[in-house]
């Protein structure tokens, strides 16, 4: 299956999950570097496929609601937007769900 196929496949898989981790502050917060990993993990468990390249832009808030933009690129420098949103905090472990788009975007020509 090519990159844009696993991608979707991955978009696909991805409604509804969730993922959790623990932040050990009194203000949680998530860094992007971290979330991005977390992120990357959690899609390649799904899906059974290697990790794939994720970028978030922003440090995600432990406040149920929050929401950030991280973005999977394929190896052939197509996009696909991932969506995470904190659905709870729970001390300093901030639970969120993961959903990705539904049509990935071209590489950048």
């Amino acid at each position: 299956m090519d990159p844009v196929g696993r991608a979707l496949t991955a978009g696909v898989l991805l409604t509804g999950c969730s993922a959790s981790v623990s932040v050990g502050k009194s203000d949680p917060k998530l860094s992007a570097d971290e979330l991005a990993a977390t992120v990357s993990e959690k899609l390649a468990r799904t899906t059974g496929q290697p990790e794939p390249d994720i970028t978030c832009p922003e440090d995600l808030a432990g406040k149920v609601g929050t929401t950030t933009r991280c973005e999977l690129t394929a190896d052939d420098g197509s996009t696909l937007g991932v969506t995470v949103t904190v659905t709870s905090v729970d001390g300093e472990r901030i639970n969120f769900g993961i959903k990705a788009d539904e049509t990935a975007s071209p590489a950048a020509g």
